[in-house]
């Protein structure tokens, strides 16, 4: 999961006191005023041409920047914060799960002045022309040329195997115990489904919604409960630190190994393997259950521990299966291709 970067010690520290010094984008779009609608603080959109001025300036770039006479992998996220203000990330190696060498990343915030962004740091610029990112350290020397990317799970669409139980397929809600469909045929946030489930694999399909007014715990903000009992944090945590209450994150219990969480608006996937804790007859647990999560493909949990039940969970600990629970806090969540193969006998 992390990138193999050819760059000895001395070039690393120049490079990243080029990085730490500041770099000033300027990321160009066509100028457009904020509306009153963009201006609410629980602004929402579900669809690219209905989220405003700013959404076009967010997203991820990738290239590479050049310290002394090495070139080194560089990925950047800018991040709308509402109403014409950013925050950037860059992560030296490359994007997340795309080379990131696991050095903390540099971060930094900015605003939209006109037809451009302004991502400010002490020294530096750069310019988003064509959808490409020009960055020039304080010696107007270009060091960088980053490219908008798209990434895409390459989990997406994934076809339940043979005996699995198919829970959602966009034909009906019918699968769901409070389960609703929106008018693109997606699953709304706030169900329940019918069947019980033990161990075995889950996948599931999210899109979280832009509310770039929002912070933390208000911004796309769901849960997939296993068993009703243990919860994988879904939230919009594009360019955050990954924590165990962020999106990926195994609520109160693990933060992720990184975080793999794409912009509001793009289809995200879980794919996780579920092992239920065991009990005796007498009702005490003898084992922990354990739990493996792929989030968009990258392995973010390997093997941890359920010490716990969540605490907002509406199923207690216990030896029975329980339901798979999308969690309704409040924000328009959706989700399709709903899954799960139960683990053989």
């Amino acid at each position: 999961m992390q990138g193999r970067v050819g760059l000895n010690q001395r070039n690393f520290r120049a490079m990243k006191k080029t990085l730490l010094t500041g770099i000033l984008l300027f990321l160009s779009a066509v100028p457009a005023p904020i509306s009153a609608d963009e201006k609410a603080q629980g602004f929402t959109a579900l669809q690219a041409d209905k989220a405003g001025a700013d959404y076009g300036f967010q997203g991820e770039y990738a290239g590479k920047i050049r310290s002394n006479d090495t070139e080194v992998d560089l990925g950047l996220q800018v991040i709308a914060e509402g109403q014409g203000r950013f925050a950037w990330v860059a992560w030296v190696g490359g994007l997340p799960g795309a080379g990131w060498n696991g050095e903390t990343p540099l971060r930094g915030a900015g605003e939209r002045q006109g037809d451009v962004v302004i991502l400010k740091g002490d020294t530096g610029r750069g310019e988003v022309r064509g959808g490409s990112v020009s960055v020039y350290n304080m010696e107007n020397v270009r060091v960088a040329e980053l490219s908008r990317v798209q990434r895409m799970s390459p989990t997406l669409g994934r076809k339940p195997p043979e005996g699995a139980i198919v829970l959602f397929d966009g034909s009906s809600a019918d699968e769901f115990e409070g389960g609703r469909l929106s008018d693109d045929k997606l699953l709304m946030q706030g169900c329940t489904s019918r069947k019980k489930l033990g161990s075995g694999e889950l996948h599931v399909e999210f899109l979280l919604p832009w509310m770039p007014n929002a912070r933390g715990q208000g911004r796309g903000n769901s849960g997939v409960y296993l068993q009703g009992r243990y919860e994988v944090q879904v939230l919009d945590s594009f360019g955050l630190t990954g924590e165990q209450n962020e999106c990926g994150g195994i609520y109160s219990i693990s933060k992720p190994l990184l975080n793999m969480c794409l912009p509001p608006l793009a289809w995200q996937t879980y794919d996780i393997q579920f092992k239920a804790a065991q009990f005796g007859a007498d009702g005490k647990k003898q084992a922990d259950g354990l739990i493996t999560v792929r989030h968009n493909g990258v392995v973010i949990h390997e093997q941890v521990k359920l010490t716990h039940a969540t605490t907002a969970a509406p199923v207690a600990e216990g030896a029975e299966p329980g339901p798979l629970y999308l969690q309704d806090h409040g924000n328009q969540v959706r989700y399709r291709n709903i899954w799960f193969n139960p683990a053989k006998p």
